[in-house]
């Protein structure tokens, strides 16, 4: 869980709050569908009132929930053919920021990105698919960074948190989670080289590993 500490350094209240209730739907431990009041969000995550709100407030407009006053908070449901229109969104940002990436990282990014294939690997042997998820979001906000495009990099983060959640509840067993880590550390390895062109094409080539995911 490594990965895990260097992404919370300088986070707020409100951002911890959020990454911890983010994780929760992305793994399920809040279902589909679920109804849940804000006390229990408070008490699950161990966070301040005001955070949990705006960490709601905040998941509410990237539709993770469903604010129901005086009944609640719901979890927005998760349909698998929505993943291709997911997809669908993600792929031309995707090789975009992938492009920009292999031109603009710096040494602090690419070390981040090479930690980030080193726990994809790891999660791949061990068959982890926890820490598969931990190091694919070290990953993507790395790379939001790196290619130094924060319009970008806005619009498709949520895109990226609604994959993962669609990955977590598709994926089957060890080979799911080998094949989908290979294709996150090629193209890693494609940004790191510095050539756009092949950055970009591996981008694509993830995007194409995914689709083969969706129902």
């Amino acid at each position: 869980m490594e990965n895990m500490k260097v992404m919370a350094v300088n986070e707020s209240q409100a951002d911890i709050a959020y990454r911890s209730l983010e994780r929760m739907i992305v793994t399920l431990a809040l279902e589909p569908g679920m109804v849940v009041n804000e006390r229990s969000l408070i008490d699950a995550t161990g966070m301040g009132r005001t955070p949990v709100r705006e960490a709601i407030q905040r998941l509410a407009l990237e539709g993770f929930f469903e604010i129901r006053p005086r009944s609640g908070v719901r979890v927005a449901d998760l349909e698998p053919q929505d993943f291709g229109r997911v997809l669908d969104v993600r792929q031309g940002i995707e090789v975009l920021l992938a492009r920009d990436a292999a031109r603009f990282a710096g040494a602090v990014d690419i070390d981040r990105m090479k930690m980030a294939a080193e726990n994809l690997k790891k999660s791949a042997e061990e068959n982890d698919p926890y820490n598969f998820l931990d190091a694919d979001k070290l990953f993507d906000e790395t790379l939001g960074k790196a290619a130094g495009n924060i319009f970008a990099a806005r619009v498709v983060e949520p895109l990226q948190t609604h994959s993962r959640r669609f990955w977590f509840r598709l994926y089957r067993g060890q080979e799911a989670i080998i094949n989908s880590a290979n294709a996150h550390i090629s193209l890693i390895e494609g940004i790191v080289s510095g050539k756009p062109d092949v950055a970009g094409n591996r981008a694509m080539k993830l995007m194409e590993h995914l689709r083969k995911m969706v129902p």
